[in-house]
């Protein structure tokens, strides 16, 4: 794991144990009579199954003008030191990155599911190279976040395409009705991009390959288990995560302060609304 990302996911665990902040873990069903850009039937689905892909985001020449500016950062993060996981909370520091994480097509689909009032705090690209062989355990994003209620989600937006060759996402659908999970700190041996592990998993839910064309999105709730392959072809498998709560959700850590408003306003002062970086920090 890079230096940077293992600060970003242990510094919460290490320096702060979770366990002792009064968080609400149980999920919350959507209730939305009527959405305006889901259907029922996927409000239903995110309901029963946890997640709802595939949604169109961009075309083939928005999604290539972003590939294209990926590859750019991506030069510049690995000629720091840095690696191809180590691009998180980007859209604090990058302009183009703010825009994705505002985007009013996406906003419009995750407002359907968390109400008219929607924080955006979190952009980090999971990007696996060729070869790269280390895999995401089953794990649940709610376990990294010390936010409460459990009401927020991660838009997975595939920068490249996603395919079982290339080890895209895999979610185990339902498996957000059990609530938050015991984990395990991941074992060397398990080359896992991140720190824990669900043992025994699949008992939870069912399999499925979250397969995205380049400039297509899946939406997942935090309490979803998910993770992917190692990457063993030849093709690199990008993705942005971006993180999105609904606005009565409460942050500890500090971590109100990269919160963005993307829709609605705030009555309580609790959540930033960082303005877009007008200039890149490099």
């Amino acid at each position: 794991m890079s230096t940077q990302l293992k600060t970003e996911f242990k510094a919460v665990l290490d320096s702060h144990d979770l366990s002792s902040i009064p968080r609400d873990l149980r999920y919350h069903p959507i209730s939305n009579p009527s959405p305006k850009v889901l259907t029922p039937d996927q409000i239903q689905h995110f309901n029963e199954k946890g997640f709802i892909a595939p949604l169109l985001i961009y075309n083939e020449e928005e999604i290539l003008t972003i590939r294209n500016y990926f590859d750019e950062l991506l030069q510049r993060v690995i000629a720091q030191g840095g690696d191809s996981y180590s691009i998180s909370s980007a859209h604090l520091k990058y302009g183009p990155v703010w825009d994705i994480l505002t985007n009013p097509t996406i906003v419009d689909y995750v407002s359907d599911l968390l109400g008219e009032n929607v924080i955006g705090w979190g952009a980090h690209f999971f990007c696996k190279m060729p070869f790269d062989g280390k895999a995401v355990v089953w794990h649940q994003d709610a376990s990294y976040w010390p936010l409460t209620p459990s009401k927020a989600v991660t838009v997975w937006l595939a920068i490249d395409d996603a395919d079982r060759e290339n080890a895209c996402m895999r979610f185990l659908a339902g498996s957000h009705h059990f609530g938050h999970l015991t984990f395990r700190p991941s074992d060397p041996s398990e080359h896992n991009v991140l720190n824990q592990t669900v043992d025994n998993a699949e008992q939870y839910g069912t399999p499925v390959d979250d397969c995205l064309k380049a400039g297509w999105a899946s939406i997942h709730s935090d309490l979803l288990l998910h993770g992917s392959e190692g990457n063993t072809s030849a093709r690199r498998r990008c993705g942005l995560t971006l993180r999105y709560a609904a606005a009565d959700v409460r942050a500890y850590l500090d971590w109100n302060q990269k919160g963005v408003w993307v829709k609605g306003h705030d009555e309580t002062g609790h959540w930033s609304n960082r303005p877009r970086p007008e200039s890149e920090k490099k």
